[in-house]
This record gives C-alpha cells, sequence and structure tokens, in this order.
C-alpha cells in the first residue's frame, strides 16, 4: 500500500511553467509607423501621423515550448498627453479585430479626455491578427469580391461537404503558415501575450479596455492572471456561462429584434421598401432577397451581392441603429438590382479597401473561434441552423438547414478556452462592465452575468447599438469610464446612462 501511495503521489506533481524570462526581458523599440499599415485604411489612419508610435513584440508561438517558433505581436502607442499613468491596452472585439487601428481612432475620438491625458493608448493587433505575424489567411481578395471567402453556413444559403470542411482548413494552414499557427491563436494563448506585453511595457499591473469579444478576452486574463489586473472595462459583454449554440440563437434573436424594430421605424414612411405592416416586414425582406440565392446582383468591376451578402449587410448594419436608413435604402436598391449601398456597408463592417484590399478580420475571426468555441456534429449544427431560422426568419433563405456543418470540423487542435470560463474569479479588482439594453450581438443579460462572475460592476446602458466606451459619443459613459480608469472610482449603485 505504501509503494502504491508513492507511485501515485510520484504521479501527481505540479506542472512546471516554462520559463519566459527572454519575453518578459525584451526591449520595445517604438518606430515610425510607416512600415504596419495592413491596408490603405490603416495608411490613412496612423501610418503617416508622426504622434503615434508602433512596435513588435516577440512572444512564444507555442507556450508550451517558448524555446520554438515565436511570434510577433504588433501595437501601436498614443502616447498620454499628460501625467502618465500607464498604459491602457485595447481590443476591439470579432475576434479578429486590429487594435491599431482602434487606439489611433480613440486618441481621435477621446483627444479632451482624461483618459488620453493619463494613459498611453496601446491598440494591439492579436496574435494572428492584422499586422501581427504570422497573420492568418484563408483567401485571396478575389475570392472576397466573388463571395467565395466563407467560412460559415449556419445562416444563409451555402452549404459544407466534409471535403468542403477539410479543404478550408488545409488551405488556411497553407496560406498562414502551418498547423502550428492554426493551434496557437486562441483566446488563452492571447492572454499570455497580454501579460507579455504588460511586462514589457512596464506596468505592475495591466489596464484594459475590451470590447465585444475583447470582454472576452479580458475575462481570461482576470482569470488566469488576476494578481495583475489594475483596471478592466468590459463592453458589450460576452456572457462566459454560454455555450457557443445558445449564445449564437440569443445573439440571433437580438438580430430580430432590431430588424423587427428597424422595420416598424421605416413602415411610417409611404415608401418603406418593407411595406407599411411590420409584421409583414420579414416576408417582404425574404421575398426581396431570395432572388439573389440563384440570380445575384454583378456589378461591373465583377463584384457579387447574393443572398448571403445581402443579408450579410443587413447584419452588420443592425449593430447601430444610425446605419438603419442606410440599410432601408440599400434594401430598395435591391429592388432595383442595384447593390452599392449594401456592399458599402460590408466594405465597411469588414474593412475592405477601395483598391479591393481585405484585411484579415474574417478569416482571424474564424481560426480563434475554432480555438474557442463548442464544436458541434453535422446533426447538432443542423439542428442549431433550424433553431437559428425559426427565431430569425430574415436571415433564411428558404433552402432549409440541411448542408449546415461546422466549419472547425477538422481543425488541428481541439479548443484551448472551455466554455464556461472565468467563473468566480477571485482576488481581481473592481472590473467596469458596461451593457447597452438594445444591444443586438451581445444581448444585455451577458454584461449582467459578465459582472456577477467578475465580483464587478454594472453599468446600463439604455439604447440600440453595440458598445459605446471608446467612441467618445455619450457624455454619461465618457465620465463614468474615465473616473474609473484615472481615480479607480466605480459608479455608484443605480447609476444608468443612455444614448
Amino acid at each position: 500500500m505504501a509503494v502504491t501511495a508513492l507511485v501515485l503521489a510520484g504521479c501527481a506533481q505540479p506542472r512546471t511553467e516554462p520559463d519566459l524570462s527572454r519575453f518578459h526581458d525584451q526591449d520595445v523599440a517604438f518606430e515610425k509607423c510607416d512600415g504596419y499599415a495592413v491596408t490603405s485604411a490603416d495608411a490613412t489612419a496612423f501610418a503617416a501621423d508622426p504622434t503615434f508610435e508602433c512596435a513588435r513584440v516577440t512572444v512564444p508561438l507555442d507556450y508550451d515550448d517558448p524555446t520554438g517558433r515565436t511570434a510577433q505581436i504588433a501595437l501601436l502607442k498614443a502616447p498620454a498627453r499628460g501625467e502618465r499613468i500607464g498604459s491602457l491596452l485595447l481590443n476591439p472585439g470579432g475576434p479578429g479585430g486590429p487594435g491599431m487601428s482602434m487606439a489611433a481612432a480613440g486618441a481621435k475620438t477621446l483627444a479632451d479626455s482624461r483618459v488620453t491625458e493619463h494613459f498611453d493608448l496601446i491598440g494591439v493587433d492579436p496574435r494572428g491578427v492584422g499586422a501581427s505575424t504570422p497573420a492568418i489567411d484563408c483567401f485571396t481578395d478575389d475570392e472576397n469580391d466573388a463571395g467565395e471567402a466563407y467560412t460559415t453556413v449556419l445562416t444563409g444559403s451555402r452549404t459544407l461537404t466534409a471535403d468542403d470542411s477539410r479543404r478550408l482548413v488545409e488551405r488556411c494552414s497553407e496560406r498562414s503558415g502551418g498547423d502550428d499557427v492554426l493551434s496557437a491563436v486562441g483566446t488563452r494563448d492571447a492572454a499570455r501575450d497580454m501579460d507579455i506585453l504588460r511586462e514589457v511595457l512596464g506596468d505592475e499591473k495591466l489596464t484594459y479596455l475590451g470590447q465585444s469579444y475583447g470582454t472576452r478576452l479580458g475575462a481570461v486574463y482576470a482569470e488566469m492572471f488576476p494578481q495583475n489586473v489594475r483596471a478592466m472595462v468590459l463592453d458589450g459583454a460576452i456572457d462566459p456561462a454560454q455555450s457557443t449554440a445558445d449564445r449564437r440563437v440569443d445573439q440571433f434573436t437580438g438580430f430580430q429584434r432590431s430588424f423587427d424594430e428597424m422595420a416598424a421605424s421605416c413602415a411610417a414612411s409611404p415608401d418603406c421598401p418593407l411595406g407599411p405592416d411590420p409584421s409583414m416586414a420579414v416576408e417582404r425582406f425574404q421575398d426581396i432577397v431570395r432572388p439573389l440565392v440563384e440570380d445575384p446582383i454583378i456589378t461591373e468591376s465583377g463584384r457579387r451581392l447574393d443572398f448571403d451578402a445581402a443579408y450579410g449587410a443587413v447584419v452588420a448594419g443592425l449593430y447601430d441603429s444610425a446605419v438603419w436608413p442606410a440599410i432601408i435604402r440599400g434594401i430598395a436598391e435591391v429592388t432595383a438590382g442595384q447593390s452599392d449601398t449594401l456592399l458599402k456597408i460590408l466594405d465597411v463592417f469588414g474593412g475592405r479597401d477601395a483598391d479591393g484590399t481585405y484585411p484579415n478580420f474574417s478569416e482571424a475571426l474564424y481560426a480563434v473561434n475554432c480555438m474557442d468555441e463548442d464544436r458541434n456534429t453535422p446533426e447538432e449544427e443542423v439542428e442549431l441552423k433550424r433553431r437559428i431560422q425559426e427565431i430569425a426568419p430574415f436571415t433564411d433563405a428558404g433552402l432549409g438547414p440541411e448542408g449546415a456543418r461546422d466549419p472547425c470540423e477538422f481543425w488541428p487542435a481541439q479548443p484551448t478556452l472551455g466554455i464556461p470560463y472565468a467563473q468566480d474569479v477571485e482576488g481581481v479588482p473592481d472590473t467596469l462592465t458596461i451593457s447597452i439594453t438594445g444591444d443586438p450581438s451581445t444581448p444585455y443579460e451577458g454584461g449582467v452575468n459578465l459582472a456577477d462572475t467578475l465580483g464587478g460592476t454594472l453599468l446600463p446602458v439604455d439604447g440600440e447599438q453595440h458598445t459605446i466606451a471608446i467612441s467618445g459619443a455619450n457624455a454619461c459613459v465618457n465620465d463614468i469610464v474615465a473616473d474609473y480608469l484615472v481615480e479607480l472610482t466605480t459608479p455608484p449603485e443605480g447609476a444608468r446612462c443612455s444614448l
């Protein structure tokens, strides 16, 4: 018995953490940003602006093998205008959104804020994203323009076979630098990167603002490194306890609610393309866009507006009620065989340049989700598509749910996030979660649940849009965020803002 106990004890030795000292001890060489632009939009936003500084920080590609292959994380700094408190790391969401352009935009929208007075804004392109290397790459620009660059069939008209799904992963691996790259883009690896960035930027504690998916990244960092958190603003929160399937259903429930609200506001206009009766708006929308399944609109330059692109543009516009008039105008154009406005909405949302260059936003989103989210069998994916079509009929191409398939089925590694995550985190200081009541993408209750699991403060905001904290457009939110980040003062119980 004693020998058995000794053997068992020997099998339960604590895991030895790899030595990351060479990454923590590296110097960050900030320089001009002209070599960091991925698109012409980047060049306009920050590359030629001498007030911004850029750098790349080396991290392990695989944290279990820090002596092996490395990755480079690109970051942009907008230096503090006054007495500096430290760095404020930014993530715009996605996953796949580039933080460098977020910091450049934030320096302008918050130009007179106490936030930019006291903090260096640090926009980070997470591993696999934007100017960081290696970057996820699955499609050419021409394939994007032709509507061939899709990574999900959970909504819309397309289907996937097992061979399609396998080939999709194979081409992403080949174009991105190998299976080891695809296996290393999960949120837990990105959170480890943030801790290296905190260290090399000289911050004892992390100050962070994340939006949408960025709230997941922040919550996972708080779970993994609670002792290293100074302050976190989590805006447009993902519910950390919700399964992938349930979150998708809730998300599309929110999009349908926003579609219905948009249709109701449109109905008062005599020329509303969705008609005067909001209860018939979905049917009218289907009458307009379903013919695009077989007869897409092709522009003179070869761009394609099919059903998936049309409904995708509507979804993109539903993120902010200010875009609703443009959606309505775009739907009216489709009835006349035109596609300009809906394609423009897609371009703005997806970051397509005027010259036809695409960032890797959608490809990185696909890759990170493959390393984070629950995976479904083909039967489960068909059932999930059926549920989504039922609760969000404006997404339904009229072809049924058959042919839905999880595009991560043949991914070279299993998900590493673990859902639920960040449950009952202890030792983290007060966080500030902002949740908008009419958020179509991350429902309000997700923010309630995230604030609760982190033991932090919730700021409800009444309105119809997705995220608000960095826009500078709302004085109530601006003041509360500045008080929290600068003074570490959270709003009193019952505080609430309106858009």
